[in-house]
């Protein structure tokens, strides 16, 4: 009985070990990305006036039918030239939301927006899929994305586009905010996280030469960038991080905006909640598995 405990004793010894060994190298590693955010004041990107480029606000949803009206009427409302705004609804549903969208559409579309209800006929690649499958008729400079429960402001567009001024700019990230944050303990747990996610690690990364991620929405692409970097991929469940970190391999820089919030409902139900972090967290893995060995160019991007 003694021999056999010596063997678990030593297994529990070394668990512990390497536990130990991790929560000190990420804690390590949050107070590095915190010195790193603190390290030098915020500067404004925008060098020049960037005018009013032509820009395509693309809106994946799937069975999305209590939000998504509210969120085309946000994005109807954003103070911006319409001749230079294309929005795309890319439909994915099988529920009532394709006919809720199909109204909507047809309502905008006789007030004079340029407004699509995209059906692909498929679910093929999930989100990634849909924005690869938008990607092909858009034309424009820029290509802004909103998951279906984001509220965009109506002076979104004129406070972000400004920061595309430099031209290795190919991405810039705005902040999530939290419409439902004092719904629950868990959602107030979640608007937490994600502000230590985007106030220390977004801006550490962003003011330093670290990589830094979209996080799927609320977000401005410039679409030279997404097309030079190889477009939306579907094979991992994170087709937000894979280009954002494939663009930077490409030398184009990502910026993230602390002072443009966007509001957006937390999921409310513990299981959904754990959906979302398992989907980031096997997503990451693959993406890592999938770029670790793809070489980095030398050259930097003019920004001439």
């Amino acid at each position: 009985m003694e021999l056999s405990m010596v063997p678990l004793a030593k297994i529990v010894f070394n668990i512990f070990i390497i536990a130990s060994v991790l929560i000190t190298a990420y804690t390590c590693n949050f107070y590095y990305l915190a010195y790193l955010s603190r390290r030098r004041k915020d500067r404004p990107a925008t060098v020049q006036d960037a005018g009013e480029p032509s820009i395509t606000i693309q809106l994946p949803i799937y069975n999305e039918k209590y939000v998504a009206r509210r969120l085309v009427d946000a994005v109807c409302a954003l103070d911006y030239p319409r001749s230079k705004m294309r929005i795309m609804v890319l439909d994915d549903s099988d529920d009532d939301t394709v006919g809720i969208m199909r109204d909507v559409v047809s309502h905008y579309n006789k007030k004079g927006f340029e407004i699509e209800h995209i059906r692909r006929g498929t679910r093929a690649g999930y989100k990634a899929g849909a924005l690869k499958h938008a990607m092909k008729s858009t034309d424009t400079e820029l290509v802004a994305i909103f998951d279906a429960d984001f509220m965009p402001p109506e002076w979104f567009l004129r406070r972000a586009i400004p920061h595309f001024a430099k031209p290795d700019i190919g991405l810039v990230q705005c902040k999530w905010g939290h419409a439902n944050e004092n719904y629950s303990a868990i959602t107030r747990a979640q608007a937490l996280s994600l502000d230590f996610h985007f106030l220390i690690e977004q801006k550490a990364k962003s003011n330093s030469k670290l990589f830094m991620n979209f996080n799927g929405t609320a977000g401005i692409w410039r679409r030279e960038c997404i097309e030079d970097s190889g477009g939306w991929h579907t094979a991992t469940l994170v087709e937000d991080l894979d280009l954002s970190y494939r663009a930077q391999m490409k030398n184009w820089r990502c910026v993230f905006l602390p002072h443009i919030v966007v509001d957006a409902e937390l999921p409310m139900q513990m299981n959904a909640a754990k959906r979302q972090q398992y989907r980031w967290a096997k997503g990451s893995i693959q993406c890592a598995v999938k770029l670790w060995w793809q070489p980095r160019p030398r050259y930097r991007r003019s920004c001439s």
